[in-house]
């Protein structure tokens, strides 16, 4: 009995020591568990405070591109101001010298020889001021189509030149035609043409014809001078080209000749198939 009471005793110490051993092991588990636990909080820690420096960093830098885009922003305000300011003023001083220009040319006697050459330097002075014009012109003149004619005729002075003889047609049609239109800015692209053939026809003849094309109102300069060729039909159209230096002119009368006439709703162009010298056709609309 003693033997079996010792054996049962041995047992129990044994199962108490597995037991305890066990206790132990999850201790010592929880405690790991506990360990990476507290680890792991301090690595979130670390992570958010990195991620309010982060945070921070990027508000300063935040900050910094706005403070450079209000600056750039006050800038690009004060470009614009001046900007508008100087084009108000160049505005003005065009004005001024449009007017000044403009009563040049009605104080002249066209009786006088010098007349004419007097009438172009003032439109070449337009022209100039004019060259870079592009906003579409106010059209509130109902004029004929011969007085644009004979106003234009007058003040290229093309009557008295003497190297070619000057004519002017006009088809039964075209008579009774009128167009509304800028009067002084039409007057001033035909002048620009008429002064071309002028420049470039040293004997022969320069035809202005005056004709109806469908709704269009044309006047075409027709000349027996050099001529251009067909590669260079829009070239000379360019500003500041000339196929010549050795004819007066800056190259810009045809330049805005063209311009004129496209802000007036109207066209020129080079008829490339005329021969013998060279036709230039303003259009305008009827």
């Amino acid at each position: 009995m003693k033997i079996k009471h010792s054996r049962e005793q041995e047992a129990e110490g044994k199962q108490l020591l597995e037991d305890y051993q066990k206790r132990v092991n999850e201790m010592e588990k929880l405690l790991k568990d506990y360990r990476s636990l507290e680890q792991n909080f301090d690595n979130v820690g670390q992570g958010y405070e990195e991620a309010l420096m982060a945070f921070d960093k990027m508000e300063e830098e935040k900050q910094k591109v706005l403070k450079v885009k209000e600056a750039i922003e006050k800038q690009s305000n004060e470009v614009m101001a001046a900007k508008q300011k100087l084009e108000e003023t160049m505005l003005k001083k065009k004005n001024m010298i449009e007017q000044y220009a403009e009563a040049i040319k009605q104080k002249l006697d066209y009786t006088h020889p010098n007349a004419g050459n007097i009438a172009l330097t003032a439109n070449q002075i337009l022209n100039v001021i004019d060259i870079e014009m592009e906003q579409p012109l106010r059209c509130e003149d109902n004029v004929m189509a011969q007085d644009i004619a004979a106003m234009a005729i007058q003040e290229s002075g093309i009557q008295s030149y003497q190297k070619a003889e000057f004519k002017c047609q006009m088809v039964e049609e075209a008579q009774a035609t009128m167009v509304f239109t800028n009067s002084k800015h039409a007057v001033r692209a035909l002048v620009a043409l008429l002064d071309n053939a002028m420049k470039f026809t040293a004997q022969g003849e320069i035809l202005l014809l005056i004709n109806v094309a469908g709704s269009n109102l044309e006047f075409c300069v027709e000349d027996t001078g050099t001529g251009v060729l067909s590669d260079y039909a829009e070239k000379i159209f360019e500003p500041y080209v000339k196929l010549n230096d050795f004819f007066e002119g800056n190259g810009i009368g045809l330049t805005v000749a063209r311009s004129i006439a496209r802000r007036l709703g109207g066209d020129i162009r080079l008829d490339t198939d005329y021969r013998g010298g060279s036709r230039f056709v303003f259009s305008l609309p009827i």
